[in-house]
């Protein structure tokens, strides 16, 4: 399945923001679907999680209450509305499919176990 991320850009701190993840070329409903992070000169981080059916979502604790994914399997689309957005959420954002029905902490948190990834989009928060 290949993965398109889009929806970065610069805001300001207190702004929302919407990403994008469009799949194509695979049966969209078969994947555990999440996003991850990674800000210049650190690791990349796991941010959320969602199964396939969009019932089960996961978060990082710094994320949450604040960034909310969801998917539309009809349109081959997962986003995150990313809400009061801080300085120290920029970074590049992945989407990235996980092939599989179970919704395990240990499967999706994983960037390791992840088997399709999206380019990435930048997110930039100024203070």
């Amino acid at each position: 399945v290949q993965l398109q991320a889009s929806g970065g850009g610069l805001v300001q701190a207190g702004d929302s923001l919407r990403l994008s993840c469009a799949a194509s070329g695979g049966t969209f409903t078969s994947y555990r679907m999440g996003w991850f992070r990674q800000a210049a000169g650190k690791e990349r981080e796991w941010v959320a999680a969602i199964n396939w059916s969009g019932s089960s979502t996961s978060y990082a604790d710094s994320v949450k209450g604040r960034f909310t994914i969801s998917r539309d399997n009809a349109k081959n689309t997962m986003y995150l509305q990313m809400n009061i957005l801080k300085p120290e959420d920029t970074a590049v954002y992945y989407c990235a499919a996980n092939s599989g029905i179970a919704f395990i902490e240990r499967l999706y948190r994983s960037a390791s176990l992840y088997d399709y990834w999206g380019q990435g989009t930048l997110v930039t928060v100024s203070s």
